[in-house]
């Protein structure tokens, strides 16, 4: 009821109370797409605890965020009733309308650092139900060309666990690099997502490949080309107090990764670990945000030389010192290729402005980078 002469409101909500329950089972009228067990898994509830609304509302959060389902209608039924002060017990029936599960995507355009590049991949994500999703993915391109077969399963074991596996073969040139690889990994984690972002993600996960490599072509002088067999342990791990995953405006992330490797080349076998820290804060002031970047990573127990092209640290271009060309940023050899290093350091500080056009859409971002790569 609202009192416009006060400015204010009465609520008055009737409330019949009917005793405590519990919850109860999980059930699926599509056991075949989403399992009872499936369901289960991802809630973050047991069997026997004290029923909510608010776990029932997370619970069709979770269904929704797998992007399976276009809706979710999750309906209470009591299965035991209170009696001599003992709790009820309600199951949860979930209804799901299946929403569509494959996708067809192409891209193509043209960079100054990519060239020519065609795109095209094709996706099923729930193909090895429950959310076994399959992709497959190519890329034709002046630089780059690629073939790749991903399998992935979200919700693996538990709720946000994500198991991936993902084999290709690719040709890359880059500023330093040319290389054509094949390649198996595979990698488990707990990740964040757009509607639960995690404080703590992390991930493990291990890589073997094969590669034959050399320093770009240089005024139609060849280098010669090494072939190398890497095998990799890696592990990573994020904290995370950002108020958002996509477009952070306070807060800090911090994100710590190591992989020990062992690679085999010309009959030599050598052993060193990659490690990389990167830290990124974020005060907003005003309606404008301040950000800054920080990143250190180092190849430990070899020379550059010793580790294959495409392993080494570089600098350079859009995700690293803006305003130098990718790679561009490090050792170079008597031809002026950019032959990598074993330590990297850069640092970055910038503003994202609003300018208040196209409702926000537009944002100015002035912007100071910093970063070197050292040989040892």
């Amino acid at each position: 009821m609202i009192d416009h002469a006060r400015d204010e409101g009465d609520l008055t909500m009737p409330v019949a109370p009917n005793g405590k329950y519990e919850f109860g089972e999980v059930v699926s009228d599509d056991p075949g797409f989403l399992s009872n067990r499936h369901l289960s898994r991802i809630a973050r509830f047991e069997e026997g605890e004290t029923y909510s609304a608010s776990m029932q509302a997370d619970l069709r959060r979770a269904v929704l965020a797998t992007g399976l389902v276009s809706s979710v209608v999750i309906t209470p039924r009591e299965t035991e009733a209170p009696a001599d002060g003992e709790p009820g017990r309600v199951a949860l029936d979930v209804e799901l309308e299946r929403a569509p599960l494959r996708t067809i995507s192409g891209a193509i355009g043209y960079g100054t650092e990519d060239g020519f590049k065609l795109e095209a991949g094709w996706e099923h994500r729930n193909l090895f139900p429950p959310e076994g999703a399959l992709r497959l993915r190519g890329i034709v391109g002046t630089r780059e060309q690629l073939a790749s077969v991903t399998y992935r399963r979200n919700n693996f074991l538990d709720r946000d666990q994500v198991l991936t596996v993902d084999a290709y073969a690719s040709d890359i040139v880059t500023e330093a690099v040319d290389a054509r690889t094949v390649a198996l990994r595979g990698a488990f984690g707990r990740v964040s997502n757009l509607l639960f972002q995690k404080p703590l993600s992390w991930q493990v996960g291990a890589e073997v490949l094969y590669t034959d490599e050399r320093n770009r072509v240089i005024a139609g002088i060849a280098r010669p080309r090494q072939e190398y067999l890497i095998g990799s342990l890696f592990g990573s791990a994020t904290l995370d107090s950002s108020d958002d995953l996509l477009d952070p405006t306070k807060g800090f992330r911090l994100t710590g990764f190591l992989a020990p490797e062992v690679s085999r080349s010309l009959g030599t076998e050598t052993f060193y670990l990659r490690a990389r820290a990167d830290a990124s804060a974020y005060q907003p002031i005003g309606d404008h945000v301040l950000a800054g970047r920080v990143a250190i990573a180092s190849n430990i127990g070899a020379e550059p030389f010793q580790i294959a092209p495409s392993r080494r640290l570089y600098a350079g271009g859009g995700g690293s010192v803006r305003g130098y060309g990718f790679q561009a940023i490090g050792p170079i050899n008597d031809l002026g290729e950019p032959t990598g290093g074993g330590s990297l350091v850069e640092v970055a500080v910038e503003a994202r402005i609003q300018t208040g056009f196209l409702d926000g859409a537009v944002e100015v971002v002035p912007f100071v980078d910093a970063g070197a790569v050292s040989v040892g």
